[in-house]
């Protein structure tokens, strides 16, 4: 019997395909998913047709695109979920979120929509939903979390928190921070003397 011995991968190939990438987190991360697939082939350098012979189809650029994100918030879930105390799990998930979303507009309308091109992207999202009512029943038993809230309020704020991709992209960052301390500060039910003091401001105006 014959066997048949895999190709290597071409480095020209390999160097195509990273590229594509790279542009494609430029690109997704600056314009969301609505950027068509002839701008991140623009951006990479590179013809449609070495795009599509990598990538055939937009959802697999995307999966590729946010892997590394998607890893992110699946690990930032595990801890929350692992963290003995609920209250600190709660309000380090929202961080962590928070942080993942400021930096890539492509990757917070992926976890947030229902994009026909990002449907990978669904299970993610159920599942930190899903650990976010679980520390949050764990954090009202301790006292510390507001017991009005409810798992509708941090979809809410990440809806709100999409319109900081507006700001200045080097204020970005801070300005998440600042945003996820506020949030945490309205749903902790301790007394206003016990408030986690909020991060410095960024410089939004010129």
């Amino acid at each position: 019997m014959t066997l048949e011995v895999p190709h290597p991968v071409r480095s020209d190939a390999r160097d195509n395909r990273a590229r594509i990438l790279e542009a494609a987190r430029t690109v997704f991360g600056e314009e969301g998913l609505g950027a068509p697939m002839r701008a991140v082939a623009r951006q990479a350098g590179v013809g449609p047709a070495t795009l599509y012979r990598h990538f055939p189809a937009k959802r697999d650029l995307l999966a590729e695109t946010f892997a590394e994100q998607r890893r992110a918030c699946r690990t930032a879930v595990r801890d929350a979920l692992a963290d003995p105390d609920p209250w600190h799990g709660f309000r380090t998930l929202i961080e962590r979120i928070c942080e993942l979303h400021a930096h890539s507009r492509g990757f917070a309308d992926a976890f947030m929509t229902a994009f026909p091109e990002a449907m990978d992207f669904a299970a993610d999202r159920e599942q930190t939903v899903r650990a976010v009512a679980e520390l949050a029943l764990r954090a009202q038993g301790t006292g510390r979390l507001r017991p009005d809230f409810v798992v509708d309020d941090l979809v809410l704020v990440l809806m709100a928190h999409r319109g900081l991709q507006d700001t200045p992209r080097e204020a970005r960052a801070a300005a998440s921070r600042r945003y996820a301390a506020y949030v945490i500060e309205a749903f902790h039910a301790a007394p206003a003397a016990e408030a986690t003091p909020l991060p410095p401001a960024p410089r939004l105006s010129a």
